[in-house]
């Protein structure tokens, strides 16, 4: 059973914070603790900012997806997507996918989740030849727990193992998931991101 599973069906979040507290207070002498790679993950990705919702199959990512939809308010708004496949899977939600920044949010899939770092690896499967800074604000990410590793060096081999004819390019990692809460000059062109990651339990 995979500790999201766990987690979400027996832990309370006060246990959690506890756990992850005595983790964090531990002394910087003392020898790294290794983690299991979707615990790390977890972690490192809740540290980061980044919000998730562990779903348990394809009814519950569509649930959580419509929950998203409703807490921001983007039912009827236009939706950065480059993916035919999403597209098709969440067509009963009334949205309109174009290919713009303009766009109330990015929805897309990734290459893979860091467990080291907390990050989303991403390529230009996922965002064609765009940079970070010239796609919407907010994203929100569908992955499976089949696609954690535990450090980008891992990710990167999977990257060309699976692309062996033609390594996509633009290969980029999202980490940083807070969002700015007031635009200045000093924020300009930051690759910050208010994030979603739906995450699909299919091990």
């Amino acid at each position: 059973m995979s500790l999201f599973r766990r987690l979400f069906s027996s832990k309370s979040k006060s246990d959690q914070k506890s756990k992850e507290r005595h983790i964090d207070d531990r002394s910087k002498y003392m020898p790294e603790i290794d983690l299991p790679i979707d615990e790390s993950f977890m972690m490192n990705f809740k540290r980061n900012g980044g919000k998730f919702l562990y779903c348990d199959n394809d009814n519950e990512v569509l649930d959580s997806f419509d929950k998203i939809l409703l807490e921001n308010d983007w039912y009827e708004k236009q939706v950065c997507c480059f993916d035919i496949g999403l597209e098709h899977k969440f067509s009963d939600f009334n949205l309109e996918y174009v290919k713009n920044s303009t766009a109330s949010f990015f929805f897309a899939t990734c290459e893979y989740l860091i467990a080291d770092s907390g990050s989303i690896l991403v390529s230009s499967n996922q965002l064609r030849e765009k940079k970070l800074t010239e796609l919407p604000d907010n994203f929100v990410i569908l992955a499976a727990t089949s696609q954690l590793v535990k450090s980008i060096g891992e990710g990167l081999k999977g990257i060309k193992e699976k692309n062996k004819n033609a390594i996509p390019s633009n290969i980029t990692t999202i980490k940083d998931f807070e969002p700015q809460k007031e635009k200045d000059f000093l924020s300009y062109g930051s690759s910050s991101k208010n994030l979603y990651l739906l995450l699909l339990e299919d091990l």
